[in-house]
């Protein structure tokens, strides 16, 4: 008897997994914040015997080494990986005894980093899973950039053998269970469903089904730019991350607030785009912290600069809290919650700016205005269509961007709202007048918008 639990980190777009038998789990590429690990093992009743690397991770501060610690479990990490902690180094072919009858086997998968290894649960030694971290993805696989741009083809050819290497030792009905893929920029493309086999993998995933010289050139032509954070998290990861503390920021009043603003920092309002455009505290910047918040924010904000949360409920602040920590955004330096009224100074209104649709975009151009259009979609999806003479600047390089924005009232847009929300906050804060197309990219063209890049 065994079991395989997936742990969902939806705001980085990553999966870990807790698999073992009746007694003794293995944790598989565990998140920073490593008490939902032990929570899950105690809901099956089992100990952490082992917590398993498939690789040093470039999108996210590990929680393996803190895991490892606080359960006395080994830690698994590829032998090649070069780190400064004291580890069980995993070499191809290695395994480990989970519980009786439950053996993990270690297989070489190098591609996304030169030491990546995958890891097939073998239960009365047939293969039952395999944890593709980075490797084997739903439909893709892992981006093969992220370590040095010299290496990058090599990598690229080497994920296309290792998929193969998988494909070929493992049967089809083998659930494919990876790490990356649901919206981590670790994955050179994003799922398409939930769940895979190798089967599925073998008709349907390009480094199956294509040569390898038409898979790199595929793979290394759909490469986007990669989030200015992921240069931290390899280092961290391999110096070994320092135990993780989420105990509630200093509170802060609107005083504090406005001298913190005035100091340059960040304060970062947490509400949704609708609630930030009908009001805010003017120079605050809004990231929804139902959204992508690790990944924009980490990518956006100037690493190491102190951040001020806004929320309104102090749960919002500690889930925020919890998914920064993930991204090594370690403490925030304070926290306020309730309204914009409570944020402000005492006799000073809140700021505001419109939000619109595409069609009022088309009839503001039909009307015969001239009006500033900023794309801040990245360049693959510019690439396949845009707004005839629009500005085009992706919301990660906005913020060192802005002097490129033409004069005149600002009307931004990507492709469902929510990037432009964070790019209408960053004008908004620089004192630009703006207005947030808050529609989905379909709406352009059914008004008439879109243009063929």
């Amino acid at each position: 008897m065994y079991f395989v639990d997936t742990l969902e980190l939806k705001g980085l777009g990553n999966r870990s997994y807790l698999a073992g038998g009746p007694r003794t789990a293995v944790a598989i590429d565990p998140p920073r914040d490593v008490d939902q690990v032990i929570a899950a093992a105690a809901r099956r009743g089992v100990r952490i015997a082992y917590v398993a690397e498939t690789h040093l991770h470039n999108d996210y501060v590990t929680g393996g080494l803190e895991l490892a610690r606080i359960t006395g479990a080994r830690y698994l990490v590829p032998a090649a990986a070069q780190v400064a902690f004291t580890r069980t180094p995993v070499a191809d072919g290695d395994t480990v005894t989970v519980d009786e009858g439950l053996v993990l086997r270690a297989i070489a998968t190098p591609g996304h980093t030169p030491h990546h290894t995958s890891y097939a649960l073998e239960d009365a030694s047939r293969a039952v899973s395999v944890f593709t971290g980075g490797s084997l993805l739903i439909g893709t696989v892992g981006r093969p950039d992220l370590v040095e741009p010299r290496l990058t083809e090599q990598l690229a050819r080497a994920q296309h053998a290792s998929a193969h290497r998988l494909a070929d030792q493992l049967d089809d009905t083998v659930p494919v269970l990876p790490t990356h893929g649901f919206g981590s920029f670790c994955s050179s493309a994003q799922a398409e469903g939930t769940a895979t086999t190798i089967g599925r993998e073998r008709r349907t995933n390009e480094a199956l089904t294509l040569d390898a010289d038409a898979f790199v050139a595929q793979l290394l032509a759909g490469l986007d730019d990669i989030p200015a954070y992921y240069v931290h998290m390899g280092p961290t990861n391999a110096t070994g991350p320092a135990p993780l503390d989420l105990t509630p920021p200093e509170p802060a009043d609107a005083a504090q607030i406005a001298e913190r603003l005035a100091a340059g920092e960040w304060v970062v309002d947490l509400r949704n785009r609708i609630a930030f455009a009908e009001g805010h505290v003017a120079g605050s910047l809004n990231f929804d912290g139902e959204g992508q918040l690790a990944t924009y924010l980490a990518w956006l904000m100037p690493w190491g600069k102190p951040v001020t949360l806004l929320a309104e409920t102090p749960e919002q602040i500690a889930a925020a809290q919890r998914e920064l920590a993930r991204v090594g955004i370690e403490r925030p330096a304070a926290a306020a919650t309730g309204t914009p009224a409570d944020w402000v100074p005492e006799g000073q209104a809140p700021a505001s700016f419109r939000r619109v649709a595409f069609a009022d975009l088309a009839a503001a151009v039909a009307g015969g205005e001239s009006p500033v259009i900023l794309d801040v979609r990245r360049d693959t999806e510019r690439a396949q269509g845009h707004i005839e003479g629009s500005t085009h600047i992706p919301v990660h390089q906005l913020h060192r961007r802005l002097g490129e924005v033409p004069d005149g009232t600002v009307w931004v847009h990507c492709a469902g709202g929510l990037r432009a929300g964070i790019a209408a906050s960053l004008l908004d804060a620089a004192g630009r007048q703006v207005v947030a197309v808050d529609d989905g990219l379909a709406s352009a063209a059914d008004a008439g918008l879109l243009a063929r890049s």
